[in-house]
């Protein structure tokens, strides 16, 4: 029986899954196969041509998947996200490190199956970034991607190690090896900046100040915000993150100057976010209470990107900017979520 062609997906049952998942699903050519750790909900499923569940940590499921599909794409979303890493590093670094190299073999396997590289998209964020000091933070603008790389937090560590793991399966997989067949896969990342969503309900991330204010608002629920107001980090629509992943995974190999890319939209401070969210919910309550060891990751994270590269490169350009994200995406989606 000859073997599948599809791209995978896994931790496909995340927000950027689902809307991943939707758009590979219109999309020419592409059969897609959603790995999660938990059964997909069945709008997501029906939209795959196969689906499985399981763990990126089980060696036997990755052998199912080499024997039964021929992958000749990888999303890899599944990981233990920046908040939940803090509480059980160990964990963290066995889902986010141990899980992606994982990946990475299946993906070496399958390019060698099929003769040509794996493209393999990985999605790494903005806390593989470590300002030194809030001063600092203050005055060097925008930050470029080989830049104040000494993360403070498990997962920044996590998803800066796995960014150089993928450029040693780009570039160096096996360089030793006596045959001379091809070797690694195409490894391609962005860090993301704070990723905010109008279809999912904010569980305490450490850059969900933002869209936890909204969400109160829309409640009407008082919210007590946990970084100080003049706070500001880069952030992005999630359709805008889905839009740069495919265009990422369309664009030739040789227009890319780099495995790792930043990339953003639009940088506000919390007091930006909150006057925002007052003017479209007049009775929001918002204070500021700043929680000093959250507040304290927050800093470690630049105020703004440069993603002039993957302007460049391939033509990375966002249609949501703060005002519209919030007119034409959040509020009206979120006041239908409550109403």
């Amino acid at each position: 029986m000859a073997r599948r062609q599809v791209v995978l997906v896994t931790g496909a049952g995340g927000e950027m899954g689902h809307g991943l998942i939707d758009r590979l699903a219109d999309m020419e050519g592409y059969d897609v196969l959603g790995l999660d750790i938990k059964r997909l909900n069945p709008e997501v499923e029906k939209r795959c041509t196969s689906t499985i569940v399981g763990d990126v940590l089980d060696d036997r499921l990755l052998d199912r998947l080499v024997s039964e599909f021929e992958i000749h794409a990888i999303f890899h979303l599944a990981a233990l996200l920046s908040t939940r890493s803090e509480f059980t590093p160990e964990t963290a670094h066995e889902v986010n490190v141990r899980g992606t190299l994982n990946l990475l073999k299946l993906g070496v396997e399958q390019s060698r199956w099929h003769g040509r590289r794996v493209k393999f998209l990985f999605p790494s964020s903005i806390a593989a970034f470590g300002m030194p000091n809030l001063e600092t933070k203050r005055s060097v603008g925008r930050v470029l991607e080989d830049q104040f790389n000494l993360p403070t937090t498990m997962y920044g560590c996590n998803k800066l190690y796995c960014e150089h793991l993928g450029f040693y399966y780009a570039n160096h997989y096996r360089q030793l090896a006596v045959d001379d067949k091809p070797q690694g896969v195409d490894f391609r990342s962005i860090r993301f900046p704070g990723l905010v969503s109008a279809f999912t309900v904010p569980h305490g991330g450490t850059s969900d100040y933002g869209p936890e204010m909204l969400h109160a608002a829309a409640r009407g629920e008082p919210y007590a915000c946990f970084v100080r107001p003049d706070t500001q980090i880069s952030f992005m629509a999630m359709p805008d993150a889905i839009d740069a992943l495919l265009a990422l995974m369309e664009a030739p190999a040789e227009d890319l100057t780099r495995h790792v890319y930043n990339i953003t939209a639009f940088a506000p401070t919390a007091e930006d976010f909150a006057r925002l969210v007052r003017e479209h919910f007049e009775k929001a309550e918002i204070t500021f209470e700043p929680d000093e060891r959250r507040q304290g990751i927050v800093d470690s994270w630049p105020a703004d990107v440069d993603d002039s590269a993957a302007r460049r490169d391939w033509g990375f350009s966002p249609q949501y900017d703060l005002q519209r994200a919030f007119a034409d995406y959040l509020v009206p989606n979120i006041r239908r979520r409550y109403e």
